[in-house]
């Protein structure tokens, strides 16, 4: 991924040690894309602002077990526990910005985290939790990090996680605006449309590893599986990106809908999601998928200002567990 060498959004360029570091990401949606984009297809995400993450970083001589390690406190979403030890991703990942940033090895780190990303849901909420600690380790020993370096540790964070990361969901929690990744590069992306994205929440907790596992297989037991899989997602993500661009929401949402099609054709989808969709587009929306890993977590409506209204108390009825609205709004792409 290009990326200019400047310090990364949100880490405050200071040149001297903090008492508390303060890092910020946010939660993505995956448009169209998902799961293909691994194979080298590309994927369309968005942002999603208002499922921010705040990390707060402290250090000291000696932890719970001596000095070293790290200390992780985990606070926001009612839906996640509170921990007090680091996921094995949160340990690579602070040990990998001791070893490039030069921080002495019997400092012990404390970080507090703020989320409210629902996590298990599709929205990069362990992504987004990785990015915000890295900069606030950043801003906490006044060091200055590029955009690559934060994607680099973020995503190395993202593979221990989830198994191979496309990158996508590590790029997309610190991006300013919709992107297309593909194959390591991300660029901003152009929308010439006005209309609302509606982010509905299964309450399903979905399982990554298991539907890439579940994919993975499917493709080695059906020959040719996999081309079909990768050639129909890159055709509906390059109709997509054109509809968007070409201000066009009544072809843009049938894109949609065709991607949860082909992912539920997988495997990928469950019950309770093919609900929300179904009741997405009876109430009048444009188009409906589900979005993120997949075997739970969320589903996003395509729909326009006048039918959101109805569109998300259809969701509701038919179990969605919370919604949140996107605003797509008209801007010019560049690259990036």
């Amino acid at each position: 991924m290009t990326t200019p060498p400047a310090p990364a959004r949100g880490a405050a360029p200071v040149r001297r040690a903090r008492t508390v570091g303060v890092g910020r990401a946010h939660a993505k949606t995956i448009l169209l894309g998902e799961h293909a984009v691994v194979y080298g297809a590309p994927a369309l995400a968005l942002p999603v602002p208002q499922l921010a993450v705040t990390a707060s970083a402290g250090w000291s001589a000696a932890g719970p077990a001596g000095p070293g390690g790290v200390s992780l406190t985990m606070t926001g979403s009612p839906s996640r526990p509170v921990a007090t030890q680091a996921s094995d991703g949160l340990r690579q990942l602070t040990a990998e910005f001791r070893t490039a940033m030069d921080v002495a090895e019997d400092v012990h780190l404390e970080v507090i985290l703020d989320c409210a990303i629902p996590p298990g849901r599709g929205l990069g909420s362990s992504a987004a939790c990785a990015r915000a600690v890295v900069l606030a380790l950043a801003d906490l020993f006044g060091r200055e990090v590029t955009e690559q370096a934060v994607f680099d540790l973020v995503q190395s964070a993202e593979n221990v996680a989830h198994g191979r990361a496309s990158g996508v969901d590590a790029t997309a929690v610190g991006a300013p605006g919709p992107l297309l990744f593909q194959q390591g590069h991300a660029q901003e992306l152009p929308v010439g449309c006005e209309g609302l994205f509606i982010i509905a929440d299964s309450g399903e907790v979905g399982r990554t590893k298991d539907a890439v596992t579940l994919l993975r297989e499917g493709f080695q037991r059906h020959p040719g599986s996999r081309e079909h899989f990768v050639r129909r997602a890159t055709q509906l993500t390059d109709r997509a990106r054109r509809a968007l661009a070409q201000d066009d929401l009544e072809e843009l949402g049938p894109y949609l809908t065709a991607c949860h099609h082909l992912l539920r054709e997988a495997r990928l989808s469950t019950a309770r999601i093919d609900a929300l969709v179904e009741a997405a587009l009876a109430a009048g929306g444009l188009g409906a998928k589900i979005t993120g890993g997949g075997l739970g977590g969320c589903m996003i409506a395509l729909t326009s200002s006048d039918q959101a209204g109805a569109v998300t108390r259809s969701l509701h009825a038919a179990g969605a567990q919370q919604t949140w609205v996107l605003p797509l709004t008209a801007r010019t792409g560049q690259g990036a």
